[in-house]
Formats: C-alpha cells, sequence, structure tokens
C-alpha cells in the first residue's frame, strides 16, 4: 500500500509538473491568437475604416492626376493645331519662338524640299543604271550646297530681325529652332504655321 500511494503521489507530482509547463508553453501562442494570429494587434473598426478611407483617397488622387494629364495632352495636341500659346509645350512658347516660327513660315526655303529630293535622289541611285545614278549623285551635292546657303543665308536675316525686334532678349537656340522647323516640308511644322508665304512675322 506505501508503494501504491507512493506512485500515486508521484504521478500527481509529475502532472503537476508537467501541466504547468504544457500550460506555460502554450500561453503565448493563445496570446498570439488572441492579438491576431500573426504577431500584431488586430486593427479595431475604427482604423480599418481610416485605412480604407486611405486607400480609396489614394486611388482617387492617382485616377485624377492620370485624367489631369490626359486633359493637359489633349490641350497641347490642340495648341499644336491653333498656335494658343498657353498650352504649347515649354520650346515653343513666348514671342521670340513664334517670331522665328512665323519667319521662316513667311519664306519658301529650299530645305523644305530636302526629304522629296533625298527620295528621288535614292530611286535615282538604286535604279541599276549608271547614267541614272551619276545624274543621282550630282543632284546629292548639289541639294546640300543650295541647303546649306539657302539656309546659312536664312538665318543671317533671321538674326538681325530679331535683334531689331527684341534688343533685350535671349537668342540661344533660336538657330537651332529655325533649322528645325525650315527642314520639314511646310504641312508637316507643328506649330501650325500662322502666316503663308510672303506674310510679315508678328
Amino acid at each position: 500500500m506505501s508503494s501504491t500511494h507512493h506512485q500515486a503521489t508521484h504521478d500527481t507530482t509529475r502532472q503537476q509538473l508537467f501541466g504547468r509547463s504544457d500550460k506555460k508553453a502554450t500561453t503565448p501562442s493563445a496570446t498570439q491568437e488572441k492579438e491576431g494570429g500573426k504577431g500584431r494587434p488586430t486593427p479595431t473598426r475604427k482604423e480599418a475604416e481610416a485605412a480604407a478611407r486611405e486607400r480609396a483617397r489614394a486611388v482617387a488622387d492617382k485616377k485624377g492626376a492620370r485624367q489631369r494629364r490626359s486633359s493637359d495632352t489633349r490641350k497641347m495636341r490642340e495648341a499644336m493645331r491653333s498656335g494658343d500659346e498657353r498650352y504649347l509645350p515649354a520650346r515653343d512658347q513666348g514671342p521670340v519662338k513664334r517670331f522665328v516660327r512665323d519667319f521662316v513660315d513667311s519664306r519658301l526655303c529650299f530645305a523644305e524640299f530636302l526629304l522629296p529630293l533625298l527620295i528621288v535622289i535614292m530611286v535615282l541611285s538604286y535604279s541599276g543604271s549608271h547614267q541614272a545614278s551619276s545624274f543621282g549623285n550630282g543632284l546629292w551635292t548639289a541639294t546640300i550646297l543650295l541647303v546649306i546657303v539657302d539656309t546659312g543665308w536664312m538665318i543671317v536675316r533671321l538674326r538681325r530681325a530679331l535683334r531689331a525686334k527684341f534688343p533685350d532678349e535671349s537668342l540661344r537656340g533660336v538657330n537651332f529652332y529655325a533649322i528645325t522647323r525650315v527642314i520639314q516640308m511646310r504641312f508637316m511644322r507643328m506649330p501650325k504655321a500662322k502666316v503663308g508665304i510672303g506674310g510679315k512675322p508678328k
């Protein structure tokens, strides 16, 4: 009986020790489950609503920015056709740039025929005829010389006119701006021409 009592006491002590240990081991896990299951507190209803409002605001801001960009792009395209300087790209804005465009558009320059002439020269060069190829090479040389001389003289006259009309304005970049416009065929120029050949720059 003493042996039985001793065994019972030993089992009771073991259960108490292990039971206490198991209880301690499972307590943090149970606490984590209670706090949100992933080691962070479960957000309150107020916090969840605030987060939802913030997400909705971010989506609305993104959509609004996209709509504004689309509207600005549309206005810029329309301005390139109408010449409305409020919505032109920065490189085309200002009275100096407007004068340059009008000055170039009011003259018939040889450079604006450069692209069609290049196509003709390529056709002649690859025609298979030695005579046509020789003519194409000669036409190429003549075209380049004429474009250089005509465009150079146009730039000289343009800068003279700009100095007279805008004595206090910077003329930086006007040469490149004029050249990039003059080598385009008239119907391809953007912003669209506001004066015709023989017209007066404003």
